[in-house]
């Protein structure tokens, strides 16, 4: 069954890549490489001893969508990827993320619709959930005004998938809202490769401790934490890749409930930044050099799922912990600062 992943160069996206096709799929990627490289294509192929198909495409340009969905009629299943995901680069570029992440949903939507088998994955985000009044976060917390237009891609891509699934029976979709994806795949072939400095804390964190960056900034010390520093559910990524595969065969085999549902993908447990480093410092043998500072606009103080949903209906749930994530960012870290 061939299974089209967008952005299947990225961080997530490659992870799930080496899940679909352990698992025996035939994958083909799209990706533009604007925030990817084309030698993780390199890297699946080492861990799976298969290379997948691959075709560099630009999702704004409606014509070669169309093009690349003629070719490949044949598709099954796809799994969207494909956006801009930078907070702080999302409030400066507004109408970049938007055409970027909207107007390519529609493309994408509007070709899988004409398909014979319509089922489609979509990579959503525990920020539209904005600070939540209660905590875990069960699926049926309210969606709050979105703090950053990132955030709100997300929010408009569920309503725009939501929206076509009820027009359109034959489309089957799944929302996948991740918490805190962050490590890489044991084997270092394949993990996260920030683009200048980095937005998210783990790579922050691996490259202060090869000595890349002076320190780490942690964000606000005074938050009503038990160590005054924002608490997330830090999710390992090969964890969050294998729930991608769980939820496409949940449609391929009409074991959904409905033709469009939301599941929240975490561990459950919140991890303050002071822990992640306290594991950083464990499972690497060294201490690293941080500064508490002052809080930085639009973080929330606490967000962690709740994953019962995901346990029971998807059949899913995490094995990998904090340690595990860490000691595997570390070791991608040396790897590819040591070739």
């Amino acid at each position: 069954m061939k299974i089209l992943v967008t952005g299947g160069l990225g961080f997530i996206g490659s992870h799930t890549v080496v899940e679909l096709q352990n698992k025996g799929f035939e994958v083909v990627i799209i990706d533009n490489l604007s925030n990817s490289s084309i030698n993780v294509l390199d890297g699946i192929t080492a861990i799976t001893g298969i290379k997948p198909h691959f075709e560099e495409i630009d999702l704004r340009v409606k014509t070669d969508v169309i093009r690349f969905f003629e070719k490949h009629n044949d598709i099954v299943g796809v799994i969207h990827f494909a956006a801009s995901k930078a907070v702080g680069e999302s409030v400066k570029e507004p109408l970049m993320y938007y055409e970027n992440n909207i107007g390519t949903l529609v493309y994408m939507l509007q070709s899988v619709s004409k398909l014979e088998k319509q089922n489609f994955i979509f990579s959503s985000s525990c920020t539209v959930y904005g600070q939540a009044d209660e905590l875990p976060i069960t699926e049926s917390a309210p969606v709050k005004p979105a703090e950053s237009p990132y955030g709100n891609t997300k929010q408009i891509g569920e309503e725009i998938i939501r929206d076509t699934c009820k027009i359109n029976e034959n489309l089957n979709s799944i929302a996948l809202r991740y918490f805190n994806p962050i490590g890489a795949h044991p084997s270092a072939e394949i993990g996260e490769l920030p683009i200048g400095v980095p937005q998210n804390l783990v790579p922050y964190i691996t490259q202060t401790g090869m000595g890349m960056r002076e320190q780490l900034s942690v964000f606000g010390g005074d938050y009503e934490t038990p160590d005054g520093t924002c608490i997330r559910d830090y999710i390992h990524v090969v964890d969050l890749a294998k729930a991608h595969v769980v939820a496409l065969e949940r449609l391929l085999e009409d074991k959904n409930n409905t033709n469009y549902e939301v599941f929240n993908l975490g561990t459950g447990k919140g991890s303050s930044v002071l822990e992640a480093i306290q594991s950083f410092d464990k499972v690497s043998g060294k201490t690293l050099k941080y500064q508490i500072v002052g809080r930085r606009e639009g973080d929330i103080t606490a967000a962690y799922a709740d994953t019962a949903k995901a346990n029971d209906v998807l059949g899913w749930k995490t094995e990998l912990t904090l340690d595990d994530a860490m000691a595997s960012a570390w070791k991608w870290e040396q790897k590819i600062r040591n070739q």
